[in-house]
């Protein structure tokens, strides 16, 4: 929201000229006379009081016009996990079976407070509880190869069976041994120029691709895990791995088409629409009724306008590229702002 309150103004705007790293995320600076918005750390030329506005998120700034610079990325940055937090992750990564304490923490020189407000804020959840989704993770996925519930609780660092057990369950919904009809559909958090996105996989390819602040979101997730009769756990694999580095390539606009694998599951007619979104060329567009022209079997403009509102990978099926008749921009699940920055990007590096 914009920042009226005056002692908050004068907080933020001291934020900037002191370049106070303790406020990226909590802001946004918007300067009038450029038409572009900072994280407080930029090292831009300082703008005066009277040229500025400040929005508590990336979204509005886009929402009423302001590109993100290009000096301090914004969107990007004001996202990126501070260094203890990427300290913290490489712990976690480098010792998978194994529980992080707060003293292992401090033997690194970080700060355990720190740790928990970020995974609290950014994550939705505590730091041990994020390692244990992704040792839970890790066990079952040893299950699904044939490992033994006895070897795979104590190879993750389980003290007991029934630890593991309850630890499994609460997570899984069901026991280690009832688990083989459960699939696992892995997210991580992808940052972007034009703010975060959540990706999920399975093991045969992306099956989302969504801004973490479109509506709905959680709709999406406990439709996922329907669909795909699956749970969702914080994790990686190769096909995010595979899109992350795809997606850096497309916005630093060296990438016109993904390769990575989708797994796109709807009705009959989505699949087809979804298919066809992924058609229109690069940095080109089609209006609704051309779309619904050309698809195998002719569909109504409100029926090709619901199967593209049902799209949840964002930019691989781009439809970004639908626009009205005319070429005005109709609706986008990530925001009309965004929907501009994107066919803006792909005609400057067409």
């Amino acid at each position: 929201m914009l920042v009226t309150n005056k002692n908050d103004f004068n907080k933020y705007y001291n934020a900037v000229v002191n370049k106070d790293s303790e406020f990226i995320g909590i802001f946004f600076t918007c300067v009038k006379t450029t038409g572009i918005f900072c994280i407080p750390t930029c090292s831009a030329r300082k703008p005066k009081a009277k040229n500025v506005e400040f929005y508590t998120t990336s979204n509005e700034c886009l929402q009423h016009g302001y590109r993100p610079c290009k000096i301090c990325k914004p969107t990007n940055n004001a996202y990126e996990p501070p260094t203890e937090i990427k300290k913290a992750l490489i712990l976690i990564n480098n010792n998978p079976h194994q529980r992080i304490t707060d003293y292992m923490l401090k033997q690194n020189n970080i700060q355990p407070e720190k740790v928990r407000r970020w995974f609290k804020k950014n994550h939705g959840m505590t730091f041990q509880a994020y390692q244990r989704m992704v040792r839970i993770n890790s066990a079952f996925q040893e299950l699904k190869q044939g490992k033994g519930v006895t070897d795979s609780a104590f190879d993750q660092g389980y003290e007991s069976l029934s630890g593991f057990g309850y630890s499994f369950k609460s997570i899984i919904g069901s026991s280690p041994k009832k688990s083989n009809n459960k699939n696992i559909i892995v997210i991580n958090r992808i940052t972007t120029p034009i703010g975060p996105m959540f990706a999920c996989a399975t093991d045969k390819g992306i099956c989302l691709l969504e801004f973490t602040d479109r509506r709905m979101l959680e709709t999406e997730f406990n439709d996922l895990q329907r669909i795909y009769k699956a749970v969702i756990l914080t994790g990686n694999n190769n096909h995010l791995k595979q899109l992350r580095d795809q997606l850096k390539e497309y916005f630093n606009g060296t990438r016109k088409q993904f390769t990575v694998e989708l797994d796109i599951k709807g009705t009959a007619f989505q699949e087809k629409a979804w298919l066809e979104l992924m058609k229109i060329p690069y940095a080109e567009t089609r209006s609704y009724k051309q779309q619904a022209d050309i698809l195998p079997t002719p569909q109504s403009i409100r029926a090709v306008a619901t199967a593209n509102g049902k799209n949840r990978i964002a930019i691989i099926v781009p439809c970004h590229r639908l626009t009205g008749k005319d070429g005005e921009l109709k609706g986008y699940g990530g925001g009309i702002e965004r929907k501009r920055w994107l066919l803006n990007h792909e005609s400057d590096n067409r």
